[in-house]
């Protein structure tokens, strides 16, 4: 969550801070009931109203009403923070596989949408974790440079060296909330008509009460960030920031501030394509020795996650690498039958693809023949920047004059999207396994960050290199 930026008045500017937090579970409880019986209402009146429509104004009603719920539900989580908030984050993650549209696009926006909280709510948690002499070290900044759901981060000077830190501290409240959060989000949804019939719902936010009491653990975000400070200490092409103990506690998160822009700055854009060629294979192999040699993955590609360090005197441009609450772990097993799946899409091998697709779950052996091949299908166009471009794979279009994919230019995911819709495989993958909902949420990350750099790299033979000896 620490989106540092070398000027803080943007978010100053953005988001004026929440006056009012609502912490006590009978006072969240209460928001939320208010809010479902308003949008129990609601169903009533638009389904007496659809009885008077036409199909087609029907489908358009239909659409309209789900984003206004939608966006009344994303409204107040806003206001109440923590948990359930972050739980609606968390649903758009998961809801493009069974929500509308229009209500995932929303539920969405909470990713960046959100107001810090007034300092008189903060001032005391600090006090409370850390001690009023241990406190008193501090020169705190009492305008935050990041706000999220769980929490926000506020830029601080040590007084007895001048060190730059980031505190990052967790909303008062938020780690007790979240069962009850948890449990009236999900009767809000089911109450609200966006979840189809039939589909059971209580898995998913099992796993959203699962994430988030991981996502409010600093203790074990703190040991991620250590692993991966050590697992790149040698390798200039990132930076980690270090952990500052003596300031951090289960609750409060301290560490080194690291300078760095966005990757959307201006900046960023206007670096040579042999600097931004080189930050994008960067932010690729990153992904791939996260995944297919550590078996541990930051899993939220958030933009403020990632920050340019441009170098000034060179071409040794740096990727600064924040927050790692989000970071899963992925056993050996999973990760050879992903790399089964890869392998098979790679080198047109069917029969690889399902091997792997059914151990993970992805498949199952009853689905239709058709299913199975369009699933191959579909893989197949996923690794098209990991092909051979002697093989014809890739529109012509999208390679440059040396045969290097150019991410910029690609349409990638809306021709994966489309073979998705025209063989009607979301009939069959109502809601994929948790670790391909994770996994797939950051490789998407990767392959959005390589066309924001307008990268234009050959990723195959990282791949191939990243999966020698695995998926067999």
């Amino acid at each position: 969550m620490v989106k540092n930026n070398d000027d803080a008045s943007l978010l100053q500017g953005s988001k004026r801070g929440l006056d009012r937090l609502k912490t006590r579970p009978f006072e969240r409880n209460l928001a939320l009931t208010k809010l479902g019986f308003g949008a129990g209402s609601k169903i009533v009146a638009h389904g007496i109203r659809n009885m008077f429509r036409g199909e087609i104004e029907r489908d358009e009603a239909n659409r309209g009403f789900y984003e206004r719920q939608a966006r009344v539900l994303a409204d107040e989580l806003g206001q109440l923070k923590g948990s359930v908030m972050k739980a609606g984050q968390m649903l758009s993650l998961w809801g493009q596989y069974f929500l509308p549209e229009e209500a995932v696009d929303v539920l969405a926006s909470l990713q960046d949408d959100t107001a810090p909280v007034a300092w008189k709510y903060i001032a005391p948690a600090l006090e409370k974790e850390l001690g009023r002499a241990r406190l008193r070290e501090l020169e705190i900044d009492e305008q935050p440079i990041a706000a999220a759901s769980l929490g926000q981060a506020h830029r601080a000077r040590r007084k007895s060296d001048g060190l730059d830190v980031v505190v990052k501290v967790q909303y008062p409240g938020v780690a007790d909330a979240i069962d009850s959060d948890i449990r009236t989000l999900s009767r809000l949804v089911l109450m609200s008509k966006l979840t189809p019939k039939g589909l059971d719902v209580n898995p998913i936010f099992a796993e959203l009460r699962e994430m988030l009491y991981q996502e409010v653990d600093y203790k074990a975000e703190r040991r991620y960030t250590e692993a991966f400070c050590a697992k790149l200490a040698d390798d200039d092409r990132f930076v980690v920031p270090k952990v500052i103990a003596e300031y951090s506690s289960g609750r409060i998160l301290t560490t080194s501030y690291e300078r760095g822009v966005s990757a959307r700055h201006a900046s960023v854009a206007a670096l040579s394509q042999p600097r931004r060629n080189r930050l994008g294979s960067a932010f690729m192999e990153l992904f791939l020795l996260e995944f297919f040699d550590w078996g541990m993955v930051q899993t939220d590609p958030h933009f403020g996650n990632y920050r340019i360090r441009i170098d000034e005197q060179g071409e040794r441009d740096r990727i600064v690498l924040l927050d790692f609450g989000a970071t899963k772990r992925f056993e050996r097993k999973f990760i050879d039958s992903y790399t089964c799946i890869v392998r098979g899409a790679l080198e047109r091998k069917p029969e690889l693809i399902e091997k792997g697709a059914l151990r993970i779950g992805l498949m199952q052996p009853n689905f239709p023949r058709a299913v199975h091949e369009a699933f191959a299908t579909m893989c197949e166009t996923i690794v098209e920047p990991f092909t051979d471009p002697s093989e014809g794979r890739v529109p012509a279009q999208l390679l440059n004059e040396t045969g290097d994919y150019r991410w910029g230019a690609s349409d990638l995911p809306m021709r994966v999207t489309q073979t998705g819709a025209r063989n009607a495989l979301s009939v069959y993958f109502r809601v994929p396994p948790r670790e391909i909902v994770f996994l797939h949420r950051r490789l998407a990350g990767v392959f959005i960050m390589l066309a924001q750099l307008r990268a234009e790299i050959s990723t195959r033979a990282a791949l191939s290199k990243a999966i020698e000896g695995l998926g067999k």
